[in-house]
């Protein structure tokens, strides 16, 4: 019984939140990010504003409600990889599904949105950040290495910026495939790097 209401309880937050974020979303839309308050859309969503803040740190977040989710999915690319399955392929179909989701039919007026904006630009700025830091840990993690591996966190970081440069491009799958092109290359210098290395010979027998 306990499990079940948990359950239903979570469902239900996960909904509230959602209610929340699409509610937001359509009024920043209708009238400009900088029009709508946080009590305009805790009234339109019949919530209180308290319930606003918590399920969203701020403002921006509310833009941004699949942050966390596209975050985790990045690294469940990393750690739920089958034996034997290479990283950077995985890495780069979770780019593409996320650049399909994100330049769907539809999604001009809100990419729109946030280039108009200064503190949602900065806003996704941050969140590309902690992602890709987010996403080195995780490479490190997966290959025994130190957390804050250099080559780690730059090679998360060019996959973090290959979404954010193919989302702009004419062809952003197109896009996305020849970066991951250059990001193995740069993989691949970086394993040597990496590599221990090799016992000098000791001349004897």
């Amino acid at each position: 019984m306990t499990e079940v209401l948990l359950g239903r309880r979570e469902r239900k937050k996960a909904a509230t939140r959602e209610k929340i974020a699409r509610t937001a979303l359509r009024l920043f839309l209708e009238r400009g990010y900088d029009a709508v308050g946080i009590r305009e859309v805790a009234a339109e969503a019949d919530v209180a504003v308290t319930t606003v803040f918590s399920h969203f740190s701020s403002k921006e977040a509310l833009v941004f409600e699949l942050d966390d989710d596209f975050e985790q999915r990045l690294r469940r690319a990393v750690t739920d990889r089958e034996p034997g399955e290479e990283l950077l392929p995985r890495l780069e179909r979770e780019i593409q599904a996320l650049i399909r989701h994100c330049t769907a039919d539809g999604t001009a007026p809100f990419w729109r949105m946030i280039d108009e904006s200064p503190a949602l630009r900065d806003y996704e700025k941050s969140m590309r950040l902690r992602h890709a830091e987010s996403l080195a840990v995780a490479i490190a993690a997966d290959l025994n290495l130190p957390l804050d591996t250099t080559s780690c966190r730059i090679i998360a970081r060019f996959v973090i910026d290959a979404f954010s440069v193919s989302r702009e491009a004419p062809e952003p799958e197109a896009a996305v495939a020849e970066v991951f092109q250059m990001i193995e290359a740069a993989w691949q210098v970086a394993l040597r790097s990496l590599a221990p290395e090799p016992r000098a010979q000791s001349g004897i027998g």
